[in-house]
């Protein structure tokens, strides 16, 4: 065996016990044969270390100016962006705003136009009578002037004034705010010349005209005399009626008076002209109140005929309601095509112009009197509306006025209320606004003398109607 061979044999006996050793002098030995490449200057192993080298790959970094300069070009291009990113949602939102009020508007303009579609048709019906609050007693103000028994009570457009007139043939002119007489139209003598003009006899009603220009006053005189609301200087008086003048009304944007009297008959006056115009005849007896409102027609209660009636003034008709048992003496319109009337057999009645027959009657509304066995109901001796509401209110003298409500299309009432005042409650008036209701009490009925209270006092009544705070409903 030659030396060569030898060594060799020696080498892989060498290397099968610590081949881990052997591999390790190997990479140290070709380590040490790069290094002495590398200090020769081989150009092949330089190439082949670069291209194995991961960092020589990456691009070369850039300074801190070069990226401080690139981070604030980007700041002020994302600024612009951002400030015309935020003016175009600024216009958004304004032209959003501007379509919510556009529409906002819209729904009121479009609300406004049904209340008067509704207003107009007569069948427009405000629900206010849940939010009324029964007053305190303290709260009632009690202005005291007449001598007699208060007949009929007005209430001036504006809510200024009140009118009052009573059994000892006066009228009085009081201040809502301050509760003080602003003026005094007392009783003239009769035969007496060279006196003021006045009333002789009792004053059984009164009425304003809507501009508040004009006041009438009729009384058992057979007499109707205008007066100017202002000054309470007497313009004009009317003759004509053959018996005492029960009712008066104005229609509402005009100056054309409706009267109407014991005489049984429904007489058309212009105020403005101081013109008589036409006389209507049809109820079978005394006829004991009138109302009208903005229509060329009137209402009328025909006491102790037992009818209702509505009297259409251009075509001289007349439409003939049926409901009440005794003697309708009160009767106030609610809207244009619904009334309510009261009556002295304790009924109250809600009445629609399409129907000959009432939709609600409530009868004893204010209880009953007398001796166990021998009940009568109270007489209802006034009614009152509210204005194109929900909200009436009657009057007897069981000592209290009650507040009702009418129910959906006037099918119903439900009492809300009592308010005590004792006495005749002869008249009662809302004030324009809703905010109070005024009262004529009196010892007697304003008819007659049946009964006499003792304990009552000749006053009017200002009792304040105060709403309880709602939340706003969506679409309201």
């Amino acid at each position: 065996m030659s030396a060569a061979a030898a060594a060799r044999k020696r080498g892989r006996s060498a290397s099968e016990p610590g081949a881990g050793a052997g591999s390790g002098k190997r990479r140290r030995k070709a380590d040490s044969a790069g290094d002495r490449g590398k200090s020769k200057g081989g150009c092949k192993m330089n190439e082949e270390i670069s291209s194995d080298s991961e960092s020589e790959s990456l691009p070369p970094r850039r300074t801190e100016e070069e990226e401080e300069e690139e981070e604030q070009e980007e700041t002020a291009q994302e600024k612009k962006l951002r400030l015309a990113k935020l003016y175009l949602e600024q216009l958004r939102q304004q032209e959003e705003e501007k379509a919510e009020a556009r529409a906002f508007e819209e729904d009121q303009v479009a609300g406004r136009l049904k209340e008067d579609v509704l207003e107009q048709r007569g069948r427009l019906q405000k629900s206010v009578a849940k939010e009324i609050q029964a007053p305190a007693p303290a709260d009632i103000r009690v202005l005291r002037g007449h001598q007699l028994s208060i007949t009929c009570v007005v209430i001036t457009p504006d809510d200024a004034a009140i009118f009052s007139a009573a059994k000892d043939c006066s009228i009085i002119k009081w201040s809502v705010e301050s509760g003080r007489k602003l003026h005094v139209i007392p009783r003239a003598k009769k035969g007496a010349e060279g006196q003021p003009p006045g009333h002789s006899s009792h004053i059984l009603c009164m009425a304003v005209s809507s501009d508040g220009k004009y006041l009438a006053s009729g009384d058992r005189s057979k007499l109707i005399l205008i007066w100017e609301a202002q000054g309470c200087r007497h313009l004009y008086t009317f003759t004509g009626h053959r018996d005492a003048v029960s009712g008066l009304a104005f229609r509402r944007g005009t100056h054309q008076l409706y009267s109407t009297s014991h005489d049984r008959s429904v007489k058309v006056w212009n105020v403005a002209e101081n013109s008589y115009v036409e006389t209507l005849f049809g109820h079978q007896d005394a006829v004991a109140a009138l109302d009208a409102l903005s229509r060329e027609c009137c209402v009328t209660a025909g006491g102790r005929d037992g009818t209702v009636r509505v009297w259409k003034i251009p075509e001289e008709s007349q439409l003939v309601f049926y409901g009440h048992q005794g003697s309708i003496d009160s009767i106030q319109l609610i809207n244009e095509e619904h009334m309510v009337s009261g009556a002295d057999d304790g009924s109250v009645a809600l009445w629609g112009l399409s129907k000959k027959r009432p939709l609600a009657l409530q009868r004893e509304a204010h209880g009953l009197r007398g001796e166990p066995g021998l009940e009568q109901p109270f007489w209802v001796s006034s009614v009152a509306a509210l204005l194109n509401t929900d909200l009436v209110a009657t009057g007897s003298h069981s000592s209290c006025v009650r507040l009702w409500q009418c129910g959906e299309g006037f099918r119903r009432l439900d009492p809300l209320c009592d308010i005590p005042l004792v006495g005749f409650i002869n008249s009662l008036k809302f004030s324009s606004s809703g905010d109070f209701l005024v009262a004529g009490v009196g010892q007697e009925h304003r008819l007659g003398r049946w009964w006499r209270i003792k304990e009552a006092r000749n006053s009017i009544c200002i009792i304040p109607l105060h709403r309880t705070s709602r939340p706003a409903a969506a679409g309201s």
